[in-house]
């Protein structure tokens, strides 16, 4: 199979994972990783990895399936960072929705879903392990069952919502208020692309956290 994988951002963590796969599967399938849309050559399936670009239906065309990876239980949380926004309210699970790219934003056809538990002691780099060991099972689920599976369309009687842009500002923590109370927005901060930092007498600090094994 002809294979795309479009990553909008060279540094994202998920790049290695992606990586990795494309190495082992080098001799079965013509797969590229690149990084803009306006790099793509099109194919038998399109997957979009932590991409930031809209794709447009004109694009979508050039493949026979354009598959998207979204950290929520759609129709439940559309839109951008619903895996840190659902692990700073406190949820132990995550669902990984495998589904069809379309021209409103996470409104696509599900191929399937699945299950990702979230440990309340598990830090970013932890989290993101999860996470990325799950999305290549999609990506293998969608090629192993693309002749086969059968897309069904999400629940119209449950109303979608949506989650907003994260931006840098939103890893601010509060130095007056206690540690654990703010522990689920600390421990998703990644510290190299968004660090958790906090002001306090007129300076800006970063903050990190790692365990310590007794």
């Amino acid at each position: 199979m002809r294979i795309s994988l479009l990553c909008s951002d060279r540094q994202h963590p998920v790049n290695e994972y992606l990586q990795r796969w494309m190495k082992k599967h080098v001799t079965n399938h013509q797969i590229e990783l690149v990084y803009k849309k306006a790099d793509l050559s099109g194919g038998d399936i399109l997957f979009l990895v932590s991409c930031s670009e809209i794709i447009a239906a004109h694009e979508r065309a050039r493949y026979r399936a354009c598959l998207v990876m979204h950290a929520s239980n759609l129709p439940l949380g559309r839109g951008w960072s619903p895996l840190v926004w659902q692990i700073i309210d406190g949820v132990d699970n995550i669902i990984l929705t495998l589904l069809e790219a379309e021209d409103k934003v996470d409104s696509g056809r599900v191929w399937t879903k699945l299950s990702i538990p979230i440990p309340f002691h598990a830090l970013w780099n932890e989290i993101n392990t999860n996470l990325f060991k799950a999305e290549i099972e999609l990506i293998e689920f969608a090629i192993r069952n693309f002749e086969t599976v059968t897309p069904q369309a999400q629940d119209n009687l449950i109303k979608a919502s949506y989650y907003s842009r994260r931006t840098p500002a939103d890893s601010e923590i509060n130095p007056y208020q206690c540690i654990a109370s703010q522990f689920n927005k600390i421990r998703i901060c990644d510290p190299n692309r968004f660090p958790a930092f906090f002001e306090l007498h007129g300076k800006k600090f970063k903050l990190t956290v790692e365990k310590i094994d007794e």
